[in-house]
């Protein structure tokens, strides 16, 4: 994925939404203002942490986990607490918001996703709200939203909900309370906008591109421990890609996921109910799935031995004769050559060279020194040839011998 952007993966630009981006510009400008000239009072740094997370769960546990996806039920209450919330964030309507995040998970990555990732950072940060351009997003089911009140109502007032509990509310309250207009319109109204701003931002940009596909590879959402810091735990996002329906982003107990943990608090509350999880059997398949192509690229960089099909079939004889000239010692059925280890090999030089055209396998599987695994994955890439009509030596092996030795042969 670019780091900034695909300009040749960009959409023709037909104008600038100039809306967003005085939205987009002004806040954090005003935040910067605050930041140089405003008093600190701690009352209203902690409340500007407290709307933050009441706009962020508003856009993770209201907007995207709750309607987008439909994965748990909320109470009215807890409904209208997530719709205040998502207004404060000030990203749009919960129908807009919606319908555009279908749309990007039934078109992940094509020109049909709003968001697509292929086009770069920038793009999938910020680009696709402040440009207008030539793009059409792909359709989407979204006759469920369309049918429910509460969010229609949002939606026709939303150029009203917006400033109210965007900017007015967190900046009167600590107006009131402790008399502190500028700092609640810098802090808690314009810095706390700002952050919440890019941090739901990097959803679509940071998650698609910072991580490890952690349960499938094909697309490009990622999982990150980051991410998931900055987006109040939506940085699994390869989980959450492939398991859009469950109301966890963070499978494992110990990943970073505050929105989980919110929903679930609310579920034993009885605000929310219907928790959607999928089977956890088929999520370690998925996982599976990904460590198997992960050891796959491992193994086609090792060398491996020659198989047997490939060996020349050598006669007793032949291998008696060809001892002389060279040290080969028979182990379970292959001739192996050992020439180029005869020097390093830890009982001394003179083991090997003594058991030149001998059939070591009682010795090398315990008669002498039960080798380990490392030493039997050495001498199986020192085979030059199969012995012609197996090893006679095995007959006079007790059985549970000659069965240690056939499945270490097959194994090799």
């Amino acid at each position: 994925m670019p780091i900034l952007a695909n300009f040749g993966n960009l959409p023709a630009i037909q104008g600038v939404r100039w809306f967003n981006l005085a939205v987009l510009t002004l806040t954090p400008a005003i935040a910067v203002y605050g930041l140089r000239s405003a008093p600190r009072i701690r009352e209203t740094m902690m409340f500007a942490f407290a709307y933050y997370i009441f706009s962020m769960l508003g856009i993770t546990a209201g907007y995207h986990r709750s309607w987008s996806h439909r994965s748990y039920n909320a109470s009215t209450l807890l409904q209208i607490f997530l719709i205040c919330g998502g207004s404060s964030a000030v990203q749009g309507s919960c129908f807009w918001w919606a319908r555009a995040h279908r749309s990007h998970h039934r078109h992940t990555d094509t020109d049909l996703d709003p968001y697509d990732a292929n086009r770069g950072l920038f793009w999938t940060h910020v680009g696709w709200m402040i440009f207008k351009s030539d793009l059409r997003s792909g359709k989407a089911d979204i006759s469920d939203l369309r049918k429910d009140r509460l969010i229609q109502w949002q939606h026709r007032c939303y150029f009203y909900l917006a400033p109210l509990f965007g900017y007015v509310l967190p900046t009167v309250i600590p107006g009131i309370f402790w008399n502190d207009w500028l700092g609640g319109f810098c802090f808690s109204g314009a810095l706390r906008l700002t952050v919440a701003h890019h941090s739901t931002f990097c959803i679509n940009s940071i998650a698609h591109y910072l991580g490890s596909a952690s349960y499938d590879d094909v697309l490009t959402p990622r999982d990150h421990f980051l991410s998931a810091i900055l987006t109040m735990g939506e940085g699994y996002h390869n989980f959450h890609h492939q398991f859009p329906m469950d109301y966890r982003n963070a499978f494992l107990w110990y990943q970073y996921d505050p929105t989980k943990w919110f929903i679930a608090i609310c579920n034993e509350l009885g605000l929310a109910s219907h928790l959607r999880v999928f089977p956890s059997n088929e999520i370690a398949k998925g996982a599976l799935t990904m460590k198997l192509k992960e050891l796959k690229k491992v193994q086609e960089n090792i060398t491996w031995p020659v198989s047997s099909e490939e060996l020349p079939v050598v006669t007793w004889e032949t291998f008696r004769s060809e001892s002389k000239n060279r040290p080969l010692i028979l182990v379970a059925g292959f001739i192996h050559d050992v020439t180029s280890f005869v020097d390093s090999h830890p009982g001394g030089k003179n083991i090997l060279m003594n058991s030149s055209g001998q059939d070591m396998t009682a010795s090398f599987f315990g008669g002498v020194y039960a080798h380990s695994n490392a030493a039997h994955n050495l001498l199986a890439m020192m085979r030059t040839g199969v012995l012609a009509g197996g090893v006679e030596t095995t007959a006079e092996l007790m059985p549970g011998e000659r069965l240690y030795i056939a499945q270490r042969t097959k194994s090799s």
